[in-house]
């Protein structure tokens, strides 16, 4: 084992974050290679930048013994296409003065499709978490494109390593480590839920979660599905902690919605710290809306989930997840009543909350690091 750590330790792990979301799911995986030996940086950008999305990039910062380099790539209402290739910019002066051995990114994200295509212009090895998943958005074509540019695939289920095999990437590049923010949800939040509602102000005895993000193929109704959703969320007479949504276009018309709700009985909160979240989660009630983790974090949690709408569509669920449409109202004030408090069977789709040491098991093997740059199809 001696033999391996002097080979692989030391190397200059870079990981690129944008988003709360995806930090959540790269926390855990930089933290174990930090213990393992590995030098470990952070290419901040994208939302964690921006003051009305919570200034994130402070919440990055706090990763203690590493390095952070900031670069802000978008300001408020800049579209995809421009973003992308400003990033690509900035990220390749980045990687001129600051050669990593290895890139990791996540996902979906523009921010993350533009590091790919540096990393394999310039030949730097890089890793894609969560590949092989399907959405049917703009996200689900970004995240193929990362899976045929990246040299390495973190995925999170073996029908993902199915769907990364199928486009053609080596069995050997490919490994199923589960989902790396279950990492987080799997061990003690280290708080208690009062210091959580005592930090995010959040008055409420019971309350569900709501997280409602714009879907980029819907921008024309975008803003009339979040109205009758919320407006569901309101009659149905509960209480909800209310996470802000991703500044894809169509944020304005969910804000415009959000920013409307009674204030006794809706906290909109622009973002969390991670492991105050995973808190959250375990004490909720129930959650609504259509991010992902109503469909891989909730279940893991046994945390009954409503997936609204169709930005999740294809995502493996667990039974714990219902789906409806935002416009069916009668269905989900039902579902609402009928599952407040509701605790569901725990689903181990994504993982047993393993995704970090078996992530720095991998890279500490010098096979790892001596596979071929150019790939080939397979």
């Amino acid at each position: 084992m001696s033999e391996v750590i002097e080979t692989v330790t030391g190397k200059k792990l870079l990981f690129v974050t944008g988003t709360r979301a995806d930090f959540g799911k790269l926390e855990p995986l930089a933290h174990a290679a930090k213990q393992a030996g590995f030098d470990i940086s952070f290419f901040i950008t994208g939302m964690h930048m921006m003051k009305r999305y919570g200034e994130t990039r402070l919440e990055v910062k706090r990763f203690a013994g590493a390095e952070f380099f900031e670069f802000v790539n978008q300001r408020e209402g800049d579209a995809l296409d421009f973003i992308l290739s400003k990033t690509i910019l900035g990220f390749s002066d980045f990687v001129h003065e600051h050669r990593p051995d290895l890139v990791i990114i996540h996902g979906d994200r523009v921010e993350a499709l533009a590091a790919s295509i540096v990393c394999a212009m310039r030949y730097i090895r890089s890793a894609h978490i969560e590949g092989g998943e399907v959405s049917g958005t703009i996200d689900e074509s970004i995240r193929h494109c990362n899976t045929k540019l990246c040299a390495a695939h973190f995925v999170s289920s073996d029908a993902a390593r199915q769907r990364v095999l199928a486009l053609g990437e080596a069995s050997d590049r490919v490994y199923n480590i589960g989902s790396p923010e279950l990492d987080t949800h799997a061990r003690p939040s280290g708080v208690t839920i009062e210091e959580v509602k005592a930090r995010y102000a959040i008055p409420f005895q019971e309350y569900g979660i709501a997280v409602f993000h714009p879907v980029t193929s819907e921008q024309d109704n975008i803003g009339a599905q979040a109205k009758s959703l919320f407006g569901v969320l309101e009659s149905s007479g509960k209480c909800f902690v209310v996470i802000a949504p991703n500044n894809d276009p169509g944020t304005e018309q969910i804000f415009a919605t959000l920013e409307k709700l009674p204030a006794d009985r809706f906290r909109l909160i622009p973002s969390m710290r991670f492991n105050y979240f995973s808190e959250l989660m375990k004490n909720a009630a129930l959650m609504v809306g259509n991010s992902s983790a109503g469909v891989r974090e909730a279940p893991f949690l046994g945390l009954a989930s409503l997936d609204v709408g169709t930005r999740q569509n294809n995502r493996a669920q667990a039974s714990s997840v219902s789906s409806l449409s935002a416009f069916d109202t009668d269905h989900i004030r039902q579902w609402i009543d009928g599952k407040w408090m509701y605790r569901e069977l725990v689903s181990e789709g994504f993982g047993k909350g393993l995704a970090s040491s078996l992530f720095v098991e991998i890279i500490n093997q010098p096979e790892f690091w001596q596979s071929a740059m150019q790939k080939s199809f397979e």
